[in-house]
């Protein structure tokens, strides 16, 4: 099972946020690429990188942050990049520059055919992010909730080929209480594509207990405050998954 270190940007630096809440914001580097090297240095195979401005802008704003982050990792893991990413120019610019896999949020929700259309020319490279609030999909940078489930918007794109559903449960996100692992295993059962589990992975503990699920079609976890505290080796983790 893949552990994915997130650095989530906010103005060119690494923060995490408390449940989304731009206004509530820790700086944990200023150096988004050095932070990437780090991650990878201890084994990581992949980064997960989200662009909060872009997500809010619907546009990439921290894109020479990203440069940085490709260019730190190199060949050496995988980076998959979601915030602001709304239009096939944007997939295409991206997927060109390097980054491996990214992730379409809101506008899998908006315009659904455009996740269809990523997929076919991109096989392998397009994943979904569905954010949850009280099991309803949030967009536009979880400022606002939809009418639509989680598993609703999942079931959409079953036979389109998406490589990935990132599941984040918004309640857990950066609050280091445990991630929603009924509604994650719950959604990962219920359709036949990979889920990745985020939001509140706080320690081994929890990654181990996501592990446990595995079969039931869950690929990894994505963990971000946790591994900038301390609270989770990075290098120990990745063992114990492997």
């Amino acid at each position: 099972m893949n552990l994915y270190p997130a650095i989530d940007l906010k103005d060119g630096a690494c923060v995490r946020l408390l449940r989304g809440d731009m206004d509530k914001a820790t700086v944990f580097n200023d150096d988004p690429g050095s932070q990437a090297g780090a991650f990878v240095a201890k084994g990581c195979h992949w980064v997960h990188v989200v662009d909060l401005n872009g997500a809010f802008a619907g546009a990439p704003v921290n894109g020479a942050a990203v440069d940085s982050i490709l260019e730190a990792v190199g060949d050496r893991a995988k980076v998959q990049l979601g915030g602001g990413i709304r239009t096939m120019e944007t997939v295409d610019y991206w997927l060109n520059k390097g980054v491996h896999r990214v992730i379409l949020g809101t506008v899998a929700l908006r315009n659904p055919e455009l996740v269809k259309q990523a997929c076919a020319k991109w096989p392998g490279r397009i994943a979904v992010g569905i954010d949850a609030r009280d099991g309803f999909v949030a967009v536009e940078g979880w400022a606002e909730t939809s009418e639509i489930t989680a598993l609703e918007l999942a079931q959409k794109f079953e036979d389109c080929g998406v490589s990935a559903i990132i599941f984040t449960d918004i309640d857990r996100d950066g609050a280091m209480g445990g991630p929603n692992i009924v509604s994650t295993v719950a959604l990962a059962r219920a359709i036949s594509t990979p889920v990745i589990a985020s939001g509140g992975v706080s320690s081994l503990e929890d990654l181990l207990a996501i592990k446990a699920q595995a079969d039931a079609g869950i690929d990894g976890a994505i963990s971000g405050r946790a591994l900038y505290d301390g609270r989770i080796d990075l290098a120990k983790a990745i063992a114990a998954l492997a």
